[in-house]
């Protein structure tokens, strides 16, 4: 399958449209935490590891798009909290592997309820084609996420 080519002025309003909107929403979204004590590093980590499972720092890190420095600190944070637990890494013994906690899955979870809550909400305010729209673009807009 080709892959988009998104140079065209249409495509090019189309982008700094998306832009625009991704940035808007996500600020307004980060108001609503549930538990203002964490950063949004230190819930997207969580989520992360909710999502992957146990991983190591390094790879923490590396799916956060952050330094292993400040992924020590968050890892640091979190346990600290009891969010997170240091595990022996099942493959190589001098590594461990960061693990959520039961009480890290409580916190995601309000959180998740928080903000699908707020965006069902806003959804709401859709018609008919708006919503079977975005409901369309939902999984392109996770895949972009993802990249």
């Amino acid at each position: 399958m080709p892959s988009a080519n998104p140079e065209g002025p249409d495509d090019v309003a189309a982008v700094n449209t998306l832009r625009i909107g991704v940035l808007r929403l996500s600020r307004r979204m980060r108001h609503l935490s549930g538990d203002r004590t964490l950063s949004l590093a230190e819930l997207s980590a969580l989520g992360t590891l909710a999502r992957c499972g146990p991983l190591t720092p390094g790879e923490l890190a590396r799916k956060e798009h952050v330094q292993p420095p400040s992924m020590t600190r968050i890892i640091a944070l979190l346990q600290e909290r009891g969010l997170v637990g240091l595990e022996g890494h099942p493959g190589d013994r001098r590594q461990k592997v960061v693990a959520p906690t039961d009480e890290a899955e409580a916190v995601l979870a309000a959180s998740r309820g928080q903000r699908n809550a707020w965006l069902s909400q806003l959804v709401g305010e859709l018609d008919e084609e708006e919503w079977a729209a975005l409901r369309a673009a939902a999984p392109v807009l996770h895949k972009l996420a993802h990249l």
